[in-house]
């Protein structure tokens, strides 16, 4: 089976076992969390079923592996000639998701 969640504005197309990496959840790691899938589908793509906008039928069901923070994003702003420039970093929180069942 194939699903797409929605999880924090962002969109993902998932399988059993696949392991993803979210915006930060406010789950505790080691708990299960279920989502509505927009779309579910069987590997081959013969029965597709479609929500309007989400599948109240369908659940998939997902357990927090960790909550992490991602790579350091740096930010360099510069005016030429004008002596200006500032440096900053940007670390954004993150939570890594296991998906364990789509029905």
């Amino acid at each position: 089976m194939i699903a797409v969640i929605e999880v924090g504005g962002n969109q993902f197309i998932v399988r059993a076992g696949d392991v993803i990496e979210v915006d930060r959840q406010s789950a505790e790691a080691g708990t299960e969390a279920s989502f509505s899938p927009l779309l579910v589908s069987d590997a081959d793509g013969n029965s597709v079923e479609v929500g309007m906008p989400v599948l109240d039928s369908k659940s998939v069901k997902c357990r927090v592996v960790e909550h992490f923070r991602d790579e350091k994003v740096k930010v360099f702003k510069m005016k030429s000639k004008k002596h200006y420039h500032r440096t900053r970093g940007f670390r954004a929180d993150r939570t890594r998701l296991e998906i364990l069942s789509i029905a």
